[in-house]
């Protein structure tokens, strides 16, 4: 039995680190060369990245929090993974094999795709193909409507698209993704835990590995998500970004719990 994982996740808008609730508000919280950094020192699983700039603008203002010289995703991915000694999944404008190709290069050792998935579809098994299954994560974003049903969301959450998190996730299956990334638009920055039975229910229609995003909020959280929901793997941000030592502190609760994982 593989170890459990457990994953910051950065979302880098314009250049900067930014916190999200419900994918909708973002506010900026610093500079992703020293979060980076900051996770080396504590030998974290693995780090997912995600670039969430809508225009296009890398408008670096704030000294402070910038990269000098940095302007765009590909060379915030080039200098970060320069200083990453841990596996990195990188995603965001993500639309054909070549751009695949250019992040890897970077220093990407994982993509994660998601809006291109349902603008062609066709391209997810040409990249299990070239890079093989491993390096390549679905995002699959979800939201839960009023009458307790779930729908899946692309283009950064903002766009429906008639699909139901099981079926898209058999789907994705078949077409030779490695890895599935689930989030919940409804419990993003909100701190009240994961959606335990949206995992539950991907979890239990997959042979694929879920990493489990969305809602944490405290340390016993990850360990609903790997005990109730079966993740393989547990993932956050705000709660990285803004504890100190929060890996090693929710490491501890996990395996205090009773969970396989790296030691502390």
């Amino acid at each position: 039995m593989l170890k459990k994982r457990l994953i910051p996740v950065l979302l880098l808008k314009n250049g900067f680190l930014v916190r999200s609730f419900k994918f909708h508000r973002h506010n900026s919280i610093g500079n992703p060369l020293i979060q980076t950094q900051r996770y080396n020192d504590w030998s974290i699983d693995e780090l997912i990245f995600i670039d969430i700039t809508r225009d296009g603008v890398y408008d670096l203002r704030r000294d402070d929090q910038k990269l000098k010289g940095v302007s765009s995703a590909l060379e915030v991915l080039r200098v970060v993974s320069k200083t990453c000694f841990m596996p990195l999944t990188f995603g965001g404008k993500i639309r054909s094999l070549e751009d695949m190709s250019v992040r890897f290069e970077n220093g990407a050792d994982k993509i994660t795709l998601n809006t291109v998935c349902f603008e062609d579809p066709g391209i997810i098994e040409q990249a299990a193909k070239k890079f093989g299954s491993q390096a390549i994560v679905a995002s699959v974003d979800i939201k839960k409507h009023a009458d307790g049903s779930y729908e899946v969301f692309s283009h950064n959450g903002s766009r429906p698209t008639g699909r139901r998190p099981v079926e898209w996730v058999k789907f994705l299956e078949s077409r030779g993704v490695g890895e599935i990334f689930l989030n919940s638009i409804d419990k993003d920055g909100t701190g009240e835990g994961y959606d335990l039975d949206l995992i539950k229910g991907v979890v239990d229609s997959t042979n694929l590995p879920v990493i489990a995003c969305g809602g944490v909020g405290k340390y016993e959280h990850f360990v609903e998500g790997i005990k109730s929901g079966g993740a393989s793997a547990v993932a956050a941000a705000n709660i990285f970004n803004f504890k100190e030592l929060s890996d090693r502190n929710a490491r501890r609760c996990m395996i205090d719990s009773g969970i396989d994982m790296k030691p502390v």
